[in-house]
């Protein structure tokens, strides 16, 4: 048999156990764990009396949440640790962090129902268990030497009496491992239970993972689909125009072909301007090339009502934002267009902190349903998966405001 654990260990013929590395695995997981408790109260106490010392400048108040975020570092310690009497890996119970901002991810951490498990576990091993490993050891210790040393320490009786001692304590040294082993294997057991992740939150981090990597395929592929059709079938309509033009010259006015060869432009050309569209629809090119803001200008200019742009951006955003934020606003001024009644729109943009929020207003009669198939559940979701947020004001007789909030990551 095959043993993962410490605890499966201690099902091994003893021979076999003493020859294998699970006892010397077993102390040193314990002897780690005590230098581990005694770092982590020492380290908590000087980011409480630095808090204290500084919270006059409000600085301070940086040591007291980084206490709380203590269990943290403490959790992954641990789940280092654990690997010397478990092999079996031990997950993160996180969710997949932000990429930029230091304050995004503390305010992520300290919502999550993990950070408050990890910081439980940091308190119960810095305040019992590494003193239980410490005991253990100690005992453990205090019982071979006095038995093994006993000729060196009972120096007034002769060897006679004192030598049985040490072959008695060479003779329990073995069984010594079995205590020390079970102790190491439930101490793991007891970490894997209360820093695990929960089956919830693992699908819910699976889920939001799965979910990202999708809208990336999708992007992926919508910039393919993009590219092919404007290196491609556009080159070739302009050509085709082109020639028809071309052909339109050579073709006396009046003769039976004008009539024919016109028509024959006027459709090329019309298929053309269709493309493009469709092209813009599929992923605007300069989107790419000149960012967010640009981009929105040119749907403000495609839009068959004004639109009035305020959009006051810090330069380029990450590719995902910008995507996200382009066809929110994109959906916006069609819905407008197509539902509202209004004569006039306003798109707004901007960065505060960390985060993009996008505001597109019209002056229609409003009554706007999400339901009711104007695509703003499709954004919505797509929002979310980059844990932002769609707000929808829409009361009857207007006005109606699509307020976009996103975390800008790098």
């Amino acid at each position: 048999m095959q043993a993962r654990t410490a605890l499966e260990a201690l099902a091994l013929r003893p021979v076999v156990l003493m020859r294998s590395s699970w006892p010397w695995r077993s102390l040193a997981y314990l002897a780690s764990g005590a230098l581990l408790g005694a770092a982590t109260v020492a380290a908590v106490l000087a980011l409480l009396v630095a808090g204290t010392l500084l919270l006059a400048v409000v600085v301070g108040i940086g040591g007291y949440v980084a206490c709380l975020l203590s269990g943290i570092v403490v959790a992954r310690v641990e789940r280092i640790r654990l690997r010397l009497v478990d092999f079996d890996e031990l997950a993160d119970a996180h969710q997949p962090a932000p990429r930029a901002g230091l304050r995004a991810w503390i305010t992520l951490r300290l919502r999550e129902e993990a950070t408050w498990r990890e910081l439980f576990y940091a308190a119960l091993a810095a305040a019992l268990l590494c003193w239980l490993d410490l005991l253990v050891l100690a005992g453990v210790g205090f019982l071979l030497s006095i038995s093994v040393g006993a000729p060196l320490s009972i120096r007034d009786e002769p060897l006679s009496s004192t030598l049985p001692a040490t072959f008695l304590g060479l003779f329990c040294a073995p069984i010594l491992v079995y205590p020390v082993m079970a102790w190491a294997g439930a101490r793991a057991a007891m970490v894997r239970a209360m820093l695990a992740p929960r089956d919830d939150d693992a699908r819910l981090i699976e889920v939001t993972r799965s979910r990202a990597r999708l809208v990336d395929a999708f992007e992926v592929e919508r910039r393919r689909i993009e590219r092919d059709l404007h290196d491609g079938a556009q080159q070739r309509l302009v050509a085709l125009s082109m020639q028809l033009g071309m052909a339109r010259l050579e073709v006396p006015p009046g003769s039976p072909a004008d009539e024919p060869l016109s028509a024959a432009h006027e459709l090329a050309k019309q298929a053309l301007t269709e493309l493009r569209e469709l092209i813009r629809g599929v992923h605007p090119k300069v989107l790419t090339d000149r960012g967010l803001a640009a981009a929105v200008g040119e749907a403000a200019s495609v839009a068959p009502l004004p639109v009035d742009i305020d959009v006051r951006l810090p330069g380029r955003l990450p590719a995902a934002v910008e995507v996200t934020a382009y066809f929110v606003v994109s959906e916006a001024l069609t819905n407008v267009a197509k539902h509202s009644a209004a004569t006039r729109a306003r798109v707004s943009a901007f960065v505060r902190g960390d985060r993009l929020l996008v505001e597109v207003r019209d002056d229609g009669v409003g009554g706007a349903e999400p339901a009711a198939g104007s695509g703003l559940v499709g954004l919505a979701d797509r929002v979310a998966v980059l844990d932002g947020t769609v707000t929808l004001s829409s009361p009857a007789g207007g006005p109606t405001v699509v307020r976009v909030d996103i975390p800008v990551r790098a």
